[in-house]
């Protein structure tokens, strides 16, 4: 027997297009094969709390229901949306509304950017006309791409300088928000959780999920540093009072020996920060 429940199709009580209230959002998608309606994915986008995913988002149709339907029953269902960039063909009629609406906005001809955009004006229409629910219309955009942590790829004939080259497991073309975002994946934290950050002791320190996890990727950590980092992150830690267990994550090629790096553990061991992992 199957553990999913079955559901009446409101697809097919709907003949409307999208096309006009992706205009109306300011989208300027143009003309869509197949386009689907964004008023008949709200009669199927009812249950409280719901995650919408949608593989093949379009010019951001499902996106924009989520938010019209959490705006009328005061609900804080989200979405996921997957679109690949594709390349929109200025020479195609169906296309070339959506190709210049890309260029004015001095973007990439792509369907994912015409995503994006609608989110967006979708969010600001349906936030300034709400006015007995406000929530947070925003979204964050993620790229697919290789990890940030380097893989071990020894060359027997030169293993030394292999050697010497694998201290830094980072790849140096990423951003700091790059490695975070893959921490919250691989510790299976929600990629919407809050974030802060605040300096302690010349260093930038993150905090994800009110102090769940604090994260340090300052390049350069001194004996001197150790002491005062390790202090100011559990102070910072106790004024966030997280529920559960903290984890504290730190660039190993960081530390200037291993004396700074067993003196910044033991502290934070000491005031109950006993899971401290290095990348």
């Amino acid at each position: 027997a199957s553990c999913i429940p079955t559901m009446r199709s409101a697809l097919s009580s709907s003949r409307s297009t999208d096309v006009e209230a992706g205009a109306g959002a300011g989208a300027g998608s143009g003309r869509r094969e197949r386009p689907r309606s964004w008023h008949s994915q709200e009669l199927w986008i009812r249950d409280d709390d719901d995650i919408v995913m949608d593989f093949f988002a379009g010019s951001g149709t499902t996106g924009h229901a989520v938010m019209t339907q959490n705006a009328a029953d005061q609900k804080k269902r989200r979405f996921v949306l997957v679109q690949l960039p594709e390349p929109l063909n200025i020479d195609d009629k169906d296309q070339k509304t959506a190709a210049e609406y890309c260029d004015r906005m001095k973007r990439p001809r792509t369907i994912a950017e015409v995503t994006k955009e609608r989110l967006r004006r979708a969010g600001r229409a349906i936030g300034s006309d709400t006015s007995l629910f406000r929530a947070d219309y925003g979204f964050r955009v993620f790229r697919l791409t290789s990890s940030n942590i380097l893989e071990w790829q020894p060359e027997c004939e030169n293993l030394p300088e292999t050697l010497e080259q694998s201290v830094e497991h980072l790849k140096t073309d990423r951003t700091e928000s790059d490695i975070l975002f893959e921490l919250l994946l691989k510790l299976g934290l929600d990629l919407c959780v809050p974030m802060e950050e605040k300096t302690i002791a010349g260093k930038t320190v993150h905090s994800v999920g009110a102090g769940t996890l604090l994260v340090c990727l300052a390049p350069k950590i001194g004996r001197k540093d150790a002491e005062a980092l390790a202090l100011g992150i559990v102070e910072w830690h106790k004024a966030l009072a997280p529920a559960g267990e903290s984890t504290v994550v730190f660039r190993d090629s960081a530390f200037a020996d291993d004396v700074a790096k067993t003196n910044c553990a033991a502290i934070l061991e000491q005031h109950g920060l006993k899971n401290v992992r290095s990348l």
